[in-house]
């Protein structure tokens, strides 16, 4: 059953004002607007939750994790009946993710019941060490406190009130205020319906998670800049991820950003695999272009490829492929406004040529399909900027050089994709050690061994819960949700609370 209102530490809390949801079908319901006075109510309850909950047990917070996954999964119906109401999505698209939700969950309550995350250190002390002895030093990762997150509009349920970022925090011991997203506030709803019962069930504080509905920047503005906020999760366009950035810079003690943000996904298609099979990966681009309606993050927008026949073949097949896919219903009118705005500013582009385009009004969006010279993509940088939706480019290079300057100018990227063939290895590394398949979505240069893996899925959520030890989510985002402290440790029960 949908109220309507927000959830903060344990309350159905109203509001003074409302606002109607806009489905896709179905009816529409009255949320309540949030304002700055429910986030600091939440909070204010997560930090107090945070004495407790922080100092709980790995194994009562897998139990914790695994209770909201059985929860979830018991309203596996009613969820998928307004998710599709609310996006659009089909039933099937929002089963999966509830599978993987769910998943997710579980996934983090076995991986924290293992202890490794902790990456507990000791040195013992060596009273004998010359000049000065060393004392007896213990380190392990703790958690940082509250954690706000902000549901992503094109996955209501792996990205959103318990997604990948919730499931990683409640992990390490963080509680989590949730800036629901006004695209699918029922289908929020009833999940933070289900994390209110596992609450309940395993005696949780109830201040451990709160959902905020609706409001303006202003409520963004206010949960972001709480000085009892220690790190913020955001999957979104990277203007707005940029702005929370920037708030969370200019904080008076900075936090961490942890930001999944928009990318076009560049493809760069070498010679031998482009003669090779052209029109295989041309029809398997628009299938992957327009899938979703092209409303995902890993979205494909860019093709590279070298002029000429084989480049013909490449277009013609994924011009075939792109006309016979019809009009797809778009998250939000939001959404569907921004990528009829996106398609004309392309269009207008200079030396752009469009191939594919038709009128896309209401809710609606069909496929485009531009083209465009390695020398006009080079000298317009607003060709690099996201359009989400089923967009996409095709740059015309002249040669290897070319396409290697198009692969140095890609700004971060959460994925790039390079086709080769056994003839291409001699000039495969060099795209690679351009950084533009070993970029984080901050631009920053990954390890060797970290090239090609992506910030998204299933590997993006562990991701957040291995920030934790410093390893491989230092190289993803920012900073840790869980800050590794050097404990001189001269009582025992300092030290039987730190090896939890």
């Amino acid at each position: 059953m949908i109220t309507g209102v927000h959830l903060i530490a344990g309350n159905w809390t109203n509001g003074e004002h409302t606002f109607s949801s806009e489905p896709a079908h179905g009816p529409s319901h009255e949320f309540a607007v949030g304002t700055s006075t429910h986030v600091n109510a939440a909070v204010e309850a997560a930090e107090n939750a945070f004495e407790n909950y922080g100092w709980s047990s790995r194994r009562d917070r897998a139990r914790f994790l695994n209770a909201i996954a059985d929860e979830i999964d018991a309203r596996g119906v009613a969820i998928t009946e307004i998710g599709s109401q609310e996006t659009g999505l089909p039933e099937a698209r929002l089963q999966s993710e509830c599978s993987r939700t769910v998943g997710q969950l579980r996934l983090f309550a076995e991986h924290i019941l293992k202890g490794d995350y902790l990456d507990l250190r000791h040195d013992p002390a060596l009273l004998d060490r010359e000049p000065l002895p060393r004392a007896d030093l213990r380190l392990i990762q703790r958690p940082l406190g509250p954690v706000a997150v902000f549901g992503a509009s094109n996955f209501p349920l792996a990205f959103s009130v318990a997604g990948g970022d919730t499931a990683a925090a409640l992990a390490a011991g963080c509680p989590v205020v949730v800036k629901g997203h006004s695209a699918h506030p029922g289908t929020g709803e009833i999940v933070a319906q289900a994390i209110e019962v596992a609450i309940k069930s395993t005696g949780m504080h109830p201040g451990v998670f709160s959902l905020v509905q609706g409001g303006k920047r202003d409520v963004g503005t206010s949960l972001v800049q709480h000085p009892l906020i220690r790190a913020v999760g955001f999957t979104g366009s990277l203007g707005g991820g940029r702005a929370l950035f920037d708030l969370c810079a200019r904080r008076p003690e900075p936090i961490p950003f942890f930001g999944e943000l928009g990318s076009v996904n560049p493809m760069f298609l070498l010679p031998a695999a482009t003669s090779a099979r052209g029109g295989e990966i041309g029809s398997a681009w628009s299938s992957s272009l327009s899938m979703g309606a092209g409303q995902f993050c890993t979205n494909p927008g860019i093709a590279v490829v070298i002029d000429g026949l084989d480049a013909d073949a490449f277009q013609s097949a994924a011009e075939a492929e792109l006309g016979a896919v019809g009009e797809q219903t778009m998250l939000t009118d939001g959404i569907a406004d921004a990528y009829r705005k996106g398609t004309t500013r392309i269009a207008e582009g200079n030396g752009v040529r469009q191939v594919i385009g038709t009128t896309c009004d209401t809710r609606h969006a069909a496929p485009y399909l531009f083209t465009v010279s390695g020398d006009d993509w080079l000298a317009d940088e607003a060709l690099q900027e996201e359009v989400f939706g089923p967009l996409g480019i095709v740059v015309l290079v002249r040669d290897m050089d070319q396409m290697l300057r198009i692969a140095k100018s890609i700004q971060g990227q959460l994925t790039c994709t390079i086709h080769h063939d056994d003839e291409d290895k001699a000039v495969v590394q060099k795209p690679a050690d351009t950084g533009a398949q070993g970029r984080t979505p901050s631009g920053q240069q990954l390890p060797d061994w970290r090239r090609g893996l992506r910030q998204h899925g299933a590997w993006r959520a562990l991701s957040r819960l291995n920030q934790l030890r410093g390893d491989i989510g230092r190289y993803l985002v920012h900073s840790p949700l869980s800050a590794p402290r050097l404990l001189s440790v001269n009582s025992r029960r300092i030290a039987a609370r730190s090896s939890r």
